[in-house]
């Protein structure tokens, strides 16, 4: 299969890199916030112009000689997309004068293959002389754009995909389970991407919340391919202050939803918490698989270790069906089960019953203990379908009555006793028949 070409979008912090990046891509997948370092890994977005397709790779904030750690880090997340591309797309600020920074951005990426300048901010022509300084970059012609208006972004494209080598046109993405690294703040879900990915993909850093977007990581697991998603820390709404932080929240949710299997990370030293059932909850609703990591266990004490346990069996009881992996993601201590129990809950979720088989279960449960009298009347099933998987869906037809959450609990349970559901949610849902049709 072709590969894409890549455009790696870089510059210093707040300067509408993420905002060109939407405009580009036409939708709003970069979180975007008026405050420096909001971006903070790297992130690939497929795209195309022209009839020509590439990756667009969103980088941090870069800061040249800035001595705290974590911008350091993001430095280098940016270094090394730079490192990839085939075409580097150098944004700065029109409306203001050049920074030690953007001389120094500029220095390092004059060794790229190919660099091209854009001049944000420039949102009428009569700020067009504003790009005249950008010359003394020594980078060629600016071209002066609007990531917020989208002036000149067309232009800009025209240009980059000039540069762009041949080959990729007939690129298909292929499709790879996705699986969704959840979790609440700083329980390590960043850690574990990079240890499945094998290099320091995503920023580790004590402080919460250094993860603002879900980023997109394509691994190989004992021979199978995946596409792992890191995800920002799902907090309390009281605690969401900040515009990013809610609109990073809102994505790792959709992220879940959207994925085959979530690996809900808690942390095994400070145990589960009201937050990890909430997230628990969410992803069952969602009927997404799920496999819950208990992370850290190699520093966890033998009393945090059961604290941890029963905590999992009491808040996260409803998820029983959830397999449990002790892990440390640092160390990579036990990870070496997941790939196994990954496959197992694929298959779970994709698991289909025949009708036939499915509807002597049902008279067998029913017959041995009928639906309990409601309303005066006694409900009784007249046949199942199973409806769809992903999550296994069954569909109860009842004449006579109503079906309670209680009994539909009951069959679930039943089901998860003759049939390996290990890890996938189950949605039994009751229909009453229409007279017409009995």
């Amino acid at each position: 299969m072709p590969k894409l070409p890549i455009i790696a979008v870089v510059g210093r912090p707040n300067i509408g890199k993420s905002t060109l990046v939407n405009r580009v891509i036409g939708k709003r997948e970069a979180v975007v916030e008026e405050l420096p370092g909001v971006t903070r890994d790297r992130r690939e977005f497929a795209a195309d112009w022209a009839g020509r397709q590439f990756l667009l790779i969103d980088t941090g904030g870069w800061q040249v000689d800035e001595e705290e750690h974590l911008a350091a880090d993001i430095s280098a997340q940016a270094e090394a997309a730079v490192a990839v591309a085939d075409v580097v797309l150098f944004v700065v600020d029109a409306t203001t004068s050049l920074t030690d920074d953007d001389m120094g951005i500029a220095k390092l990426v004059r060794g790229a293959r190919k660099v091209v300048l854009a001049a944000n901010k420039v949102d009428s022509t009569n700020q067009l002389d504003m790009v005249s300084d950008l010359w003394s970059l020594g980078l060629g012609e600016p071209f002066p754009v609007s990531a917020l208006h989208g002036r000149g972004v067309g232009d800009l494209l025209d240009q980059l995909v000039g540069f762009l080598p041949a080959g990729g046109d007939d690129f298909v993405e292929d499709e790879v389970p996705k699986l969704a690294i959840i979790g609440r703040p700083n329980v390590g879900k960043s850690t574990l991407l990079n240890h499945l990915a094998g290099e320091q993909r995503v920023l580790v850093s004590p402080v919460p919340g250094t993860t603002r977007d879900p980023i997109d990581v394509r691994v190989v697991l004992d021979g199978q391919e995946y596409l792992v998603i890191d995800t920002a820390g799902m907090r309390r709404q009281p605690k969401i202050k900040e515009s990013a932080d809610f609109y990073s929240v809102q994505r790792a949710k959709r992220v879940a939803a959207e994925s085959d299997v979530a690996l809900l990370v808690v942390d095994a030293v400070d145990g589960v918490t009201a937050q990890d059932q909430r997230i628990a909850e969410e992803v069952r609703l969602s009927g997404t698989a799920m496999i819950i990591v208990a992370n850290k266990w190699d520093i966890a004490d033998a009393d945090q270790r059961d604290v941890t346990e029963d905590g999992i069996a009491d808040r996260l009881g409803f998820c029983s069906w959830a397999p449990l992996l002790r892990m440390s993601a640092k160390t990579g201590a036990r990870t070496h089960r997941l790939p196994k129990t990954i496959i197992q809950v694929l298959e779970s979720s994709q698991r289909r019953l025949s009708t036939g088989k499915l509807n002597r279960l049902i008279t067998e449960w029913t017959q041995a203990h009928p639906p309990p009298v409601r309303k005066g009347r006694r409900p009784k099933v007249l046949y199942a379908v199973q409806a769809g998987i992903r999550p296994p869906t069954f569909i109860l037809f009842v004449a006579g009555g109503e079906l309670g959450d209680d009994y539909l609990r009951f069959i679930e349970n039943r089901l998860r006793e003759v049939i390996d559901f290990s890890g996938t949610p189950i949605h039994v849902v009751a229909r009453k028949r229409a007279a017409r049709e009995r």
